[in-house]
């Protein structure tokens, strides 16, 4: 933020003792104001006043004083917000990420001694019996109750007999509570720094205590199909293949039908899947939540999104402490490290003076210990749904998990590392969860590209629209003027399920497929989730948002990033955003000559960002921004 009255430097100065010197340029007013807004944009504050009698010097070499703060993490973040307030990539993005296979709930049952003891468990879970098959694993005659997908409890908790306590269940020691669960017995118990300035692993109370709120927790009781640890299970044949007439009793008491045998499953009853996979937990009763549950997310309730941990809420409370720590739900832990990626990939990128165009094009990127564990174990959990009609079991990643730390575990939030490259279908922030989840369709991710990359709007002809038919929104009367555009930018994300990062490859996903053709008025059932029968025909099936241009469906978000990169009017609006962010104000046609002369300076440079910046804090637009008087008022201030 600039300050409004132009004395402060002079003001700070005078207060310090520190008096201009006699010499022979004695720095003016405006002098003072240019230094004092440098400052603050390279350095995050107002000058020292040692800085102050630095400049004052005749000899002060203001070139070298700005090359020598067009680097390090204040540099770098005074950039990277130019880019995360354009793309409003930061925490307090209202979407969430709650994944049935991953997220552990926990149900409150007595023990064979009838103490109160919480159980974890997680609703997609297959088990090799009816009673509890995707279901809590005791069922209502062996525990007293029976528990609701919206965690409804019906009935009264009673004692486990012994026999089906320790058949159904297991205790163990799991990554929440030790940093080394991986051995055999863990012992590094996890001792949150409540006193650092840092973003600390720390769990709720609730999941680091036992029930009565006091005692430490030192284990905790898990269903023990939950428990298992295999990377792999094999597909699991229950011999349901119809649900039972309305009205037939449940077996085991339960509120709903147990899960029938796929058709995957059905074909394939001796393949192994893969537990990472979303498809590994629906379809085989051998996969577990891996090592310590490492590849689950504990909650401290059955809610559908339960509390898990302590996090910044960005809600400022004062200048003592000015933001507040507060108990947050389980996709909360996940959205606030996706960002902090986002953070640290562009800090990287800025802070190293790489290539500005890597923004969309890089394949490398910035994890700690809980980005490494969702890579690794749980953003698979996502696939891969109605794909296995089309034999797609084992999800091909936009991160691939083999680039992924091995060494990092999830209590390692402050350590990160670089990833030089995440794998052939990585594009920048295009290809990170925070982007496609904050915006989740196809449309939405071009529109937000076309406007922070390209400098441009949608704006819609003024024309009536009328009620019509046509599914082409290219052609469509009143639509074509900005779909036009808009859809062949949108086919460019076919290929990731909206809502999620899910890819389809084009070996099981063709985007025209004869096998998804129209027979009759409509296409097969199993392709509805993909293809899409409004633009289908007698000889191929479109795959879903192919339409708009199926080339750019096979090329991918990467494909868009080389697409908009190598267009003139990307230089043009990376020049225009850092212009507009320095100078404090919207650009108008009086800028055109600066736009000109700063997008010369980044393609000069290669693209690197310093070229840009250095060009326009040595532009008289940039002086002039800050060459304001007392009673000017700057744009959209309040009187």
């Amino acid at each position: 933020m600039r300050y409004r009255y132009a004395a402060g430097v002079l003001a700070l100065m005078m207060s310090a003792g520190v008096a201009p010197q006699v010499a022979d340029a004695v720095p003016t007013r405006e002098a003072y104001r240019f230094f004092r807004s440098l400052s603050i944009d390279l350095q995050g504050r107002m000058p020292t006043p040692e800085e102050v009698a630095a400049f004052e010097r005749p000899d002060f070499n203001l070139d070298a004083w700005i090359d020598q703060r067009l680097t390090g993490p204040r540099y770098a973040e005074r950039l990277r917000r130019i880019y995360m307030d354009r793309m409003r990539l930061e925490v307090g993005s209202n979407f969430g990420f709650v994944s049935n296979p991953i997220v552990l709930r926990r149900v409150r049952v007595r023990d064979p001694n009838n103490n109160l003891v919480d159980v974890y468990y997680r609703r997609s879970q297959r088990r090799n019996r009816a009673e509890t098959d995707a279901d809590f694993c005791l069922t209502q005659a062996e525990s007293g109750i029976r528990v609701a997908n919206n965690g409804t409890i019906d009935g009264t908790a009673t004692p486990v007999a012994a026999d089906v306590w320790g058949a159904r269940t297991v205790a163990l020691r799991p990554w929440w509570l030790y940093r080394d669960y991986r051995n055999t017995n863990p012992s590094q118990r996890v001792a949150p720094n409540a006193n650092s300035d840092a973003v600390e692993f720390e769990p709720v109370a609730a999941l680091m205590n036992e029930p009565d709120g006091r005692t430490p927790t030192v284990s905790v009781r898990v269903c023990r199909e939950e428990a298992q640890t295999a990377p792999t299970g094999r597909v699991y044949l229950s011999g349901r293949t119809t649900n039972p007439p309305r009205g037939t009793p449940l077996p085991g008491n339960r509120f709903n039908n147990p899960p029938l045998d796929s058709a995957y499953a059905r074909a394939h009853p001796t393949d192994m899947v893969s537990c990472t996979a979303g498809t590994g937990v629906s379809m085989s009763d051998q996969c577990g939540c891996g090592p310590g549950l490492e590849r689950c997310m504990p909650g401290a309730s059955l809610g559908n999104d339960p509390p898990a941990f302590v996090l910044p809420n960005n809600m400022p409370l004062g200048p003592d402490v000015p933001l507040d720590n507060v108990a947050q739900a389980q996709s909360e832990w996940a959205r606030f490290w996706w960002s902090q990626e986002a953070v640290r990939f562009l800090d990287d990128l800025f802070g190293n003076d790489r290539d500005v165009r890597e923004v969309l094009t890089g394949r490398q990127t910035m994890v700690n210990g809980p980005l490494s564990q969702f890579y690794r174990t749980m953003a698979g959990s996502t696939c891969c749904g109605n794909g296995t009609n089309f034999d797609y079991v084992e999800p091909v990643s936009l991160f691939e998990p083999a680039q992924v730390p091995a060494d990092l575990v999830p209590q390692d939030t402050n350590t990160w590392r670089r990833v030089a490259d995440r794998g052939p279908n990585a594009a920048g922030v295009l290809t990170m969860p925070i982007f496609l989840a904050k915006y989740g369709t196809r449309r939405a991710r071009a529109h937000i590209v076309y406007q922070a990359f390209l400098c441009r709007e949608f704006v819609a002809e003024n024309v009536e629209l009328t009620p019509s038919e046509e599914p082409n929104l290219m052609v469509r009367s009143g639509c074509a003027t900005c779909h036009t555009t808009l859809e062949p930018l949108s086919s460019y994300f076919t290929r990731v399920t909206e809502s999620g990062w899910t890819f389809l490859p084009a070996q099981r996903f063709p985007a025209e497929n004869t096998a998804c053709a129209r027979r009759g008025t409509s296409i097969s059932g199993i392709c509805g989730s993909f293809y899409d029968p409004q633009f289908a025909n007698s000889t191929r099936g479109l795959l879903r948002g192919a339409y708009g241009s199926v080339a750019n469906a096979d090329a991918g978000p990467a494909g868009l990033a080389r697409a908009v990169t190598a267009m003139p009017e990307f230089s043009q609006c990376v020049a225009s955003n850092f212009a507009e962010s320095f100078l404090g104000r919207a650009l108008g046609p009086e800028d055109s000559a600066l736009v000109t002369d700063l997008t010369t300076a980044l393609r000069n440079g290669n693209y690197r960002s310093r070229a840009l910046v250095r060009a326009l804090l040595r532009a008289d637009a940039y002086r002039n921004a800050n060459n304001l008087g007392s009673d000017t008022w700057r744009q959209g201030a309040m009187p």
